[in-house]
């Protein structure tokens, strides 16, 4: 049973005996009080499990004495019962108010008082079960908590090294350069960007979109990462080494083709990734590159116009065999190509609506046509926030690759 320990207080030591008696023949351990103070100096070093207390005392009234003793700090909830010959509503209220469980009416029939008594250990029976899956709960979510705290810690150390794939941001290649943009919605990412030269006439520059989010994706971005070093050329899967003397450019479609087939063959990888990856003769200004499942590529022409290129592709990692197609355009001094994820063009908007290619060009030209560079891609994404819906936020990575040809010429 909930209820061992019975207090009984009041100030006739008859009506104390007559319950004393009986609670004891029901093996109830029993203590008496014949005040309400002398009642408060027992539960303040031992409450009991159930107080039978009369309401008319002298000194501390019953209510006084159950207001009181529902003030003590006790570990336990303890079952209190009022004994009255009061049963006027009001009065009723006033001890229920007062912290009071139950009544009982003046003179206490026995068979009465067991059933109460039998009521209140159902109720601490249901507490004392409550506390103790409450308990459970609270060392579950404190081991969650230091679990959360362990895995936070990891991501932030996932993001580092996630950002030691991208060392630099902004590279001049000649009179060319290459800026890059990587901004996860979470700790990690599922977004890669990159860029590497062989030598001073030849340049790639790549945008990888991870499907799905968080580690997984992570987690390929870093093998993509090593496929495409930018600091070891000879594990560079788009590079060959010519005549054991330098490394060249692969062609763009044999390098999607080699990624593809590599993805393929690794099995329980159930990831694919959308890519744009351009080879630029930094000396013609003649680019070459393929499109596999990615978002169209941007050209900006110096003159002011703008179109968006390629016919889409089938992402890596799909289907094996797959053909990529190469597509080619020439550049001219001054214009530059921009490379971005779907964070860009579906990130929602205010009204709901996602941006759409055609917003992604509105937010190119609200940019500041003087900035170039990691300037503009700063400015491109704070622009991005601006018309972002603030109910949706962030909900997928966001990254660019920024090609600028002959800039350096120019200026």
């Amino acid at each position: 049973m909930a209820i061992r320990r019975v207090l009984v207080v009041d100030d006739s030591r008859l009506q104390r005996r007559i319950l004393v008696s009986s609670l004891k023949k029901w093996g109830f351990e029993v203590a008496e009080a014949d005040s309400g103070e002398a009642a408060m100096e027992i539960c303040a070093t031992d409450p009991p499990d159930l107080v039978l207390s009369d309401w008319v005392m002298p000194g501390m009234s019953g209510l006084e004495f159950c207001r009181a003793f529902r003030a003590l700090e006790n570990r336990a909830y303890s079952y209190f019962i009022l004994l009255t010959s009061k049963s006027d509503k009001n009065e009723v209220a006033q001890g229920l108010d007062a912290g009071a469980d139950d009544f009982l009416i003046k003179p206490v029939d026995a068979d009465e008082l067991r059933a109460r008594i039998s009521a209140g250990d159902r109720i601490l029976g249901m507490q004392h079960e409550l506390s103790a899956k409450n308990r459970l709960i609270e060392r579950a979510l404190e081991e969650l908590k230091h679990a959360h705290e362990a895995i936070d810690k990891d991501l932030i150390q996932a993001r580092k090294i996630q950002e030691s794939l991208v060392p630099e941001l902004s590279r001049s290649f000649g009179r060319s350069r290459v800026s890059l943009l990587l901004k996860p919605c979470g700790h990690i990412g599922g977004d890669l960007v990159g860029m590497f030269s062989p030598d001073r006439n030849r340049l790639g520059f790549y945008s990888i979109d991870v499907s799905g989010h968080g580690i997984t994706s992570a987690m390929m971005t870093a093998r993509l990462g090593s496929y495409l070093s930018s600091q070891h050329f000879d594990q560079n899967l788009a590079m060959e080494r010519r005549f054991n003397r330098f490394f060249a450019l692969k062609p763009p479609e044999d390098v999607a083709a080699t990624l593809n087939a590599r993805l393929l063959a690794d099995t329980g990888i159930e990831e694919y990734f959308t890519m744009v990856y351009a080879v630029a003769d930094l000396r013609s200004g003649i680019l070459k590159m393929v499109q596999a499942g990615h978002p169209h590529p941007l050209m900006l022409r110096r003159d002011g116009s703008a179109e968006f290129l390629g016919q889409g592709g089938v992402p890596i990692g799909l289907l094996p065999d797959v053909p990529f197609t190469r597509f080619e355009t020439v550049m001219q001094p001054g214009d530059r190509l921009l490379l971005y994820s779907d964070g860009f063009t579906e990130c929602r908007l205010a009204d709901g609506e996602m941006l759409e290619p055609e917003g992604l060009l509105d937010l190119v030209r609200s940019c500041d046509p003087e900035r170039g560079g990691q300037e503009f891609l700063d400015d491109l994404f704070w622009q991005l926030k601006q018309v972002m819906s603030p109910d949706h936020g962030m909900e997928d990575d966001v990254s660019a690759t920024f090609f600028e040809f002959g800039v350096n010429e120019l200026a």
